[in-house]
């Protein structure tokens, strides 16, 4: 079975909060705009030299790293109950 997919909208917040756009955050750590949307939509993973560029770009403390970088998605259960049920 695959693992999930990473979650990386506090990722993609901080970004927003320190570059103000997609474009100048990967500028700022020497990627394309197209390379780092797909590593933020998991189509291609993150080498560790980017990880390191990126969270000293985005002041990301050591012991933070994994909050942005290695959160798994959770997939909501899809079975629901009816409360309303008697």
């Amino acid at each position: 079975m695959d693992k999930a997919p990473f979650d990386y909208r506090k990722l993609k917040g901080r970004i927003r909060e320190k570059f103000g756009t997609q474009a100048a955050f990967a500028n700022a750590i020497g990627l394309s705009e197209v390379s780092v949307s797909n590593k933020l939509n998991n189509v291609v993973d993150w080498r560790q030299e980017e990880i390191e560029n990126s969270t000293e770009a985005l002041e990301i403390p050591y012991s933070e790293v994994h909050i942005y970088f290695f959160n798994r998605k959770v997939e909501k259960n899809s079975t629901t109950r009816n409360t309303n049920e008697t």
